[in-house]
């Protein structure tokens, strides 16, 4: 249980109402609404806010194998901070239709991880509707859509990977920037939780 509540706290502390999240953590925004239901209802008045999930499209991403989890461990991510040739070798190794044998062959889409990945980073979502009708149908090659979508991957990891390596050079102002943020946050969350100990009768001892 201290996992959940935790997580919920984190939500709770800074009164969000939209959480940026993934399908497989539905189960703790509903659970932090609980929660936040139950308090509110000890209190003279609402102080906690009931959250909403916000989703991407895509609402999981798969590891470039198609398989486990990503990992770090078992090599099967592509980080932010990737360089050009590992953007090129994980999008090389990504899992495709294993009976697209042929270029000519129709290939399945459901569960490929290029066209997922597709769906997901590619900005013209009509030319990768084009892509998959044509795949389905018999005429397009896994390495076409690899370097449709490495292009992608390129141009949109690119100026991450420049502003991360500019961050990493002056770890002085790098070390600001977490200070600052955390010292906001604490702020913040200090404040509900007074507040919320008030509401509950308990003594405010900050």
């Amino acid at each position: 249980m201290v996992y959940p509540i935790s997580q919920a706290a984190d939500i709770t502390a800074f009164k969000a109402e939209y959480v940026p999240v993934g399908d497989d953590q539905l189960p703790m925004i509903e659970q932090t609404n609980e929660i936040v239901h139950k308090m509110n209802s000890l209190l003279p008045a609402p102080l906690l806010r009931h959250c909403q999930a916000i989703l991407s499209d895509t609402g999981r991403l798969p590891s470039i194998d198609g398989g486990a989890k990503m990992s770090k461990s078992l090599g099967n991510t592509l980080q932010l901070s990737a360089s050009e040739d590992a953007i090129h070798k994980a999008v090389s190794a990504m899992y495709t239709d294993p009976h697209h044998l042929n270029v000519s062959d129709p290939g399945q889409i459901e569960g490929n991880v290029v066209f997922t990945w597709l769906d997901a980073f590619h900005p013209d979502k009509t030319k990768v509707a084009a892509m998959k009708a044509h795949y389905q149908q018999g005429g397009l090659g896994d390495r076409t859509c690899k370097n449709e979508l490495e292009t992608c991957l390129q141009e949109l990891i690119a100026p991450m990977r420049e502003r991360r390596a500019t961050y990493i050079q002056d770890k002085g102002m790098l070390m600001q920037i977490l200070q600052q943020g955390s010292e906001r946050a604490h702020e913040v969350t200090q404040t509900t939780l007074r507040e919320v100990k008030r509401g509950l009768g308990l003594p405010v001892l900050f």
